[in-house]
């Protein structure tokens, strides 16, 4: 019939989705005997890049700190080559106070790699830090559960430490200040 609109391909049905066999924690097998064999997958790393490099070093050592602008004393996290208030090279490390604020937070229940299967449900954090404005830190709550969250609730560093040469930078509720 002229002007009418073409007929709508029948919808196909989504394939299943593929779920890969799960390790236990430690590495255990849960496949049966005679079976191929599993070995716990190796964990994906945070990369170091020009500008995190350094960063990196320092929470190593259980420092957390945000580059201080020489030229305008403009407080930046994360790092970055050029300030983006008066465009100087020019920084230094500034030691932070390793508090801050809740900003929002997500419990992840789906493992995305493989490592982290034992891990769900886990809760990342977007943390507003106390040292200045537009300052944001994201890391793993530590020490409490995600029923404690809510927006605005004081938090403080952590430093995990992860593995051979990797800290990571997590989050637990803060003690109530007297």
């Amino acid at each position: 019939m002229p002007g009418a609109p073409p007929a709508a391909e029948p919808r196909r049905p989504r394939p299943a989705p593929r779920t890969p066999p799960v390790p236990q924690a430690g590495g255990a097998d849960l496949r049966q005997k005679g079976e191929e064999t599993m070995t716990e997958p190796e964990r994906p790393r945070p990369g170091a890049d020009r500008d995190s490099a350094a960063w990196w070093e320092l929470v190593r050592g259980h420092r957390l700190a945000v580059q201080r602008c020489t030229g305008c004393a403009l407080l930046r996290f994360p790092a970055r080559e050029y300030c983006p208030a008066c465009r100087s090279r020019s920084w230094e490390w500034q030691d932070s106070a390793g508090t801050g604020r809740v900003a929002s937070w997500t419990v992840t229940h789906q493992p995305f790699h493989p490592a982290f299967a034992a891990e769900v449900p886990y809760t990342v954090l977007r943390v507003a830090l106390d040292d200045g404005p537009g300052l944001h830190c994201w890391g793993r709550l530590a020490g409490a559960g995600p029923e404690v969250l809510a927006a605005g609730l004081p938090v403080e560093a952590v430093f995990t430490d992860a593995g051979p040469g990797l800290t990571l930078v997590d989050w637990r509720p803060a003690a109530p200040r007297r």
